[in-house]
């Protein structure tokens, strides 16, 4: 399975915010979608860095309060791995277990085409057993 497959089921839109965005708009745009991480983008098509809920915890615990009100460029990851959409799945669980990441952009052409989240690699992973758990059971029934 591909990451292209995750993106056809859970759609390719991605929540972006300029560097120069505050972190308190940061964690509005954040809490509003019910997301744990938005890409930073000057353009919102490449990706200038990643800004998730642990980035403002570790600025809001060196900064105290001062942090919200900076721009989002001063507490972002910059250094974002990404990964293609016809990149395997397993190449991605890897990648995010290994570098303990929780959130991935799909990156195709230079150009962001998607996000993914362990999250959704977790959802996949339990259709996919769903699946077979069906199959198996008809397969044993008798059922065709």
């Amino acid at each position: 399975m591909r990451i292209s497959d995750v993106l056809r089921v859970k759609g390719s839109n991605v929540i972006t915010v300029t560097p120069d965005t505050s972190v308190r708009r940061l964690l509005e745009v954040l809490a509003e979608h019910r997301i744990g991480a938005v890409v930073v983008s000057r353009d919102g098509t490449t990706v200038d860095g990643i800004a998730s809920e642990r980035d403002v915890v570790r600025a809001l615990a060196a900064q105290g309060e001062a942090a919200l009100f900076g721009p989002v460029a001063a507490i972002h990851t910059s250094d974002v791995y990404s990964l293609g959409p016809d990149a395997e799945l397993e190449d991605l669980m890897r990648l995010m277990t290994e570098r303990r990441i929780r959130h991935l952009p799909v990156v195709h052409e230079s150009r962001l085409v998607g996000i993914v989240s362990i999250g959704d690699v977790v959802k996949n992973r339990i259709d996919e057993l769903e699946s077979e758990r069906t199959a198996m059971s008809h397969y044993i029934a008798g059922d065709r």
